[in-house]
């Protein structure tokens, strides 16, 4: 038996009725595995950890300064699975103390203009965003 990564992947055409997965010529479909990966780099600290490296390659003690809010363990997790998912790369460097520095691979580079266009927006429409929430909630009380 096949794996899920391995399935056949649904041909995506625009010829479905607008609005369904097929019409809008993406796949949004249970095995599809970009669900897999949106999971990884956009989860709340992989976009900061990856803007961090984008100026430069830290230490992780620089990263845990720099990252407001995200503790040890999280930002462990979040190297560790960027590392394994070749967006990061780890480098240890044989001395006393021991040190590590963390850096975009290429390919975690080519993430750093959605990346920034994604906070640039937000930032652009956070007080529409919370005018639109106090619209919301004053109608839905």
């Amino acid at each position: 038996m096949a794996s899920p990564s391995a399935r056949p992947h649904p041909q995506v055409t625009t010829s479905a009725p607008a609005g369904t997965a097929r019409g809008l010529g993406i796949c949004l479909c249970r095995h599809c595995r970009t669900r897999e990966v949106l999971d990884r780099i956009g989860d709340k600290w992989s976009v900061d950890v990856i803007s961090v490296l984008g100026v430069d390659s830290r230490r992780f003690t620089e990263l845990l300064r720099i990252v407001e809010g995200i503790s040890q363990r999280m930002l462990t997790v979040t190297v560790r699975g960027l590392e394994r998912d070749g967006i990061v790369t780890r480098t240890v460097h044989p001395v006393v103390p021991p040190r590590v520095d963390y850096a975009l691979t290429p390919m975690g580079r080519t993430l750093l203009d959605t990346i920034r266009s994604l906070r640039r927006w937000a930032h652009e429409h956070a007080a529409h965003i919370d005018a639109a929430r106090e619209r919301y909630d004053r109608a839905n009380r």
